[in-house]
């Protein structure tokens, strides 16, 4: 079975071939991953716009030299797997379009794929995870620990009530005048300074509610910033490190709740797991909390590589076969539409963003 996946959800332009034989571990064929970054930096985020503008302009050749990096011709292809959302609905649609062509041209089957459960079952690709097993994604635009139950079977347990993560951190850096995209900017201005210099607070934390915030810890680095103005270097270090310390911290404390949720729900499971997606899993402070915290309780931690974190279309291809092996496949797939918003859990009230166009998170 190979499998093309297309992602243009955001400010990168991907395609993939993912194999899977039946009889051994699935191997990916080709990874072709084409970022924006420069285009958007300027702008410090990204611009729906140029992101839409450059994925009409890379798109083809990159499933082009994602065919040829396979070794495999289009023919050869058994299925055609695109993100269909959550994401920018001008990228969403370049994607899906040019996957329902091909599709259509090729008569093969489309599927029309969540991004988030490319996320959800990446660990299954590269580190053969059984069900069920704990998911937490920090990216840009998500916060959630979901339950991952099996494919097109999720249950979100936390999610934020304002930012995402990924958000929080790009808007500190914006404060503190560092380059887009934040993260790793953060990261790299922490390395050098004081984490104990600002008391910033750790939202949410010891509340009986899972949930996550860090719209209140934004603001409390922009009071900082602004009463010490104008900042030296070691200044903007010791704000990075200080900020990056309170979210380790808050993230560690509300994780920590939904494993013993785990623990309770899911008695039987033997080697229970927590699985770490999105850009925001490569930050090492956050991370080294992580790790400590899934063995004191007995938990494996499993990060997949961080070109398979971030967004790539490897996991889309993937989620195509998981949803082609169940055979939950859509029918209808050449009528959808893409979704810029698109819950992972469609049960769970949404805690943020549920408005005409329906929830976001």
């Amino acid at each position: 079975m190979r499998v093309l996946g297309i992602e243009t959800s955001c400010d990168e332009t991907a395609a993939s071939v993912v194999a899977l034989d039946g009889t051994s571990a699935p191997e990916i064929l080709s990874n072709i991953v084409l970022s924006q970054i420069e285009e958007h930096a300027a702008f410090g985020g990204v611009v729906p716009e140029i992101a839409a503008r450059a994925h009409v302009e890379a798109l083809d050749g990159i499933i082009e030299a994602a065919l040829a990096d396979s070794g495999a011709k289009l023919a050869d292809i058994d299925a055609i797997a695109a993100t269909a959302g959550p994401g920018l609905v001008g990228g969403l649609i370049v994607g899906l379009m040019t996957a329902k062509a091909i599709a259509a041209a090729a008569h093969k089957p489309l599927i029309a794929i969540n991004h988030l459960e490319g996320h959800a079952l990446t660990a299954r690709l590269t580190d053969g995870l059984d069900f069920p097993y704990l998911l937490l994604l920090v990216s840009g635009g998500h916060t959630q620990i979901v339950a991952v139950r099996g494919v097109g079977d999720y249950q979100r347990w936390a999610t934020t009530i304002d930012d995402a993560l990924g958000e929080a951190f790009d808007k500190t850096a914006k404060m503190l005048g560092l380059p887009y995209p934040g993260g790793p900017n953060v990261e790299k201005a922490a390395a050098s300074g004081y984490a104990t210099r600002f008391a910033f607070p750790r939202p949410m934390k010891g509340s009986a509610q899972p949930d996550f915030s860090f719209s209140g810890l934004k603001t409390a680095v922009r009071q900082a910033a602004t009463a010490i103005a104008p900042l030296s270097d070691q200044d903007v270090a010791d704000i990075c490190a200080s900020f990056q310390a309170a979210v380790a911290d808050a993230l560690g404390d509300r994780v920590s709740r939904t494993l013993t949720r785990f623990r309770l729900e899911f008695p039987g499971k033997a080697g229970p797991a927590l699985v770490v997606a999105g850009g925001v899993a490569a930050n090492r402070t956050i991370k080294a909390t992580l790790e400590a915290l899934c063995a004191e309780a007995g938990f494996a931690f499993v990060a997949p590589p961080l070109k398979l974190c971030t967004d790539n279309a490897a996991m889309i291809a993937w989620a195509g076969i998981e949803r082609l092996r169940a055979g939950i496949a859509q029918e209808n797939a050449a009528d959808f539409v893409p979704r810029s918003r698109w819950p992972l859990d469609s049960v769970s009230a949404p805690m943020v963003g549920s408005g005409r166009r329906g929830a976001k998170a």
